[in-house]
């Protein structure tokens, strides 16, 4: 500990004195993976709840079905520990530790079991001096905690920020970045630091940060979807300006598959993080869930959009009523991915007129649309000229705009 007293203020004047960034090649595209926190939270009773505890065993399980069911080849690399995870003590030597019951053989040797399927494997920290779940925090400790990670093998970080001062927050989340790329390890670096803070400076958070958190916990219902949505539409400070390759705004875990939406409040989640350009983490039970959340999970269209490598979020560019008009530009230049949210909850679909000033495409030559969940050809828009769309309540129409040609 008396190490990481004296160096953090050294690191402070290297911070105000330089100017450097996160520079460690990772997340050009949204990542994509599996995170336990929203199906699993914080359950440590493995006596009681031996198939839901935070173990090593649930984190195999996951790796494992993330290969048989096909999510490693969409795409899906990531496996990552939430909070919960460690001892209550750190060792001897005041380095963290994994629980000894739930996690038997160690973070190492997890980490070669998820690297031997061709996947990555994230864990949890936090920049206060305890998790937010009551476990050791890295205040005072980042050195040797970000050292402790690359040596274990890890590819990725979650930081929270509890149980520290605001104060603390834009000054501590780069000091742990510096640590990490000190390692020499590639470890993506995920932020809490604005969902901690009334005003963040995000051009800041985007130079040390791979992807952060800016809003509260997602949990299992479509009221929590829709919360997100609407705080995204809103874009206050204007935070989808800094997101692009390496930098990207996260609004939480994925939770198709669950128990709380719908399949077509499901179909709403996939396609709007998919048009933000957000990590495609998701949280739920992958020994259990549903052959059709799988469908959502893994469509090609969906994800071609996520991961386009333009990584621009989409933004919402107009409004009618209770319905939504999203866009994002896509390759090649000059086409676009939107969607047409339909947030109301009666009873009947809604046929819904779109044109281009609605989704803020505006070239005269007009576009192709298709369904980019079904890759079917819809018709034709142009900027004046509409092409009705059925959305259905709590739905989405997900597309793709393709520029037509000049004519010869």
């Amino acid at each position: 500990m008396q190490g990481s007293v004296m160096i953090l203020p050294l690191v402070i004047l290297v911070i105000i004195g330089t100017i450097w960034g996160l520079d460690n090649g990772l997340a050009r595209t949204p990542p994509m993976g599996w995170m336990s926190w929203e199906r699993f939270r914080c359950i440590t009773d493995c006596d009681t709840y031996p198939k839901q505890s935070i173990s090593e065993q649930l984190y195999k399980d996951m790796a494992d079905q993330m290969v048989l069911e096909g999510f490693a080849a969409a795409g899906y690399e990531y496996v990552n520990i939430d909070d919960c995870w460690s001892a209550k003590e750190r060792d001897e030597n005041g380095r963290l530790q994994a629980d000894p019951k739930r996690f038997p053989s160690g973070i190492k040797a997890l980490a070669d079991y998820v690297h031997n399927k061709s996947l990555k494997l994230g864990i949890y920290g936090d920049f206060g001096t305890f998790t937010c779940g009551g476990y050791p925090g890295s205040k005072f400790y980042m050195q040797e905690d970000a050292e402790t990670f690359a040596s274990w093998g890890i590819d990725s970080l979650k930081l929270d920020g509890c149980y520290t001062s605001r104060g603390d927050i834009p000054v501590g989340y780069p000091i742990m970045e510096k640590f990490l790329n000190l390692t020499g390890r590639p470890i993506l670096y995920s932020c809490s630091w604005p969902a901690y803070l009334p005003n963040p400076d995000y051009e800041a958070i985007a130079k040390s940060c791979n992807i952060w958190r800016n809003y509260g916990d997602i949990q299992d219902s479509w009221s929590s979807v829709v919360s997100i949505i609407n705080f995204y539409g809103k874009d206050s400070g204007n935070f989808s300006s800094v997101a692009g390759p390496g930098q990207f705004n996260d609004p939480d875990m994925l939770i198709l598959g669950d128990f709380g939406l719908s399949y077509n409040q499901q179909q709403v989640q996939m396609a709007m993080w998919s048009i933000l350009a957000a990590p495609l983490l998701m949280s739920n039970d992958l020994r259990k869930i549903k052959r059709d959340s799988i469908a959502l999970l893994q469509n090609r269209g969906a994800i071609s959009i996520n991961q386009d490598p333009l990584g621009v979020q989409g933004r919402l560019i107009s409004t009618k009523g209770k319905i939504q008009f999203w866009s994002k530009p896509i390759t090649p230049k000059g086409n676009y991915a939107f969607a047409v949210l339909n947030l109301a909850d009666g009873g009947s679909e809604t046929l819904v007129p779109v044109n281009g000033v609605a989704l803020g495409i505006l070239d005269n030559r007009g576009y192709n649309i298709s369904d980019a969940f079904t890759n079917k050809y819809m018709g034709a828009i142009y900027p004046n000229k509409n092409l009705p769309l059925t959305v259905l309540p709590s739905g989405v129409f997900l597309g793709k705009a393709f520029l037509l040609p000049k004519e010869q």
